[in-house]
């Protein structure tokens, strides 16, 4: 499943919400929009559930990179559901 950012009511550069650049906010089982590495042109995002985080340093400026349940890899736009 997939939409444009403009879709999520989101703006850009909005700081209230986790826009997954922190490698703490992003833990398996939570679910994210990523964008694919073929999609970082259009910025189309897919969602799922995060499996592995793949980025090792504690933040990136592009977002924490991580593969979902269904083997799709990609870096963190946004953090759908947060981590309790």
């Amino acid at each position: 499943m997939w939409y444009n950012e403009a879709q999520s009511g989101k703006k850009a550069g909005d700081s209230h919400n986790m826009n997954g650049q922190n490698r703490k906010d992003v833990l398996p089982g939570i679910e994210v929009n990523i964008v694919l590495k073929q999609d970082q042109r259009s910025g189309k995002l897919t969602r799922g559930i995060v499996k592995d985080l793949l980025t090792n340093s504690p933040t990136h400026p592009h977002g924490i990179k991580v593969r979902l349940t269904d083997g799709q890899v990609g870096r963190v736009k946004e953090i759908i559901t947060p981590a309790r």
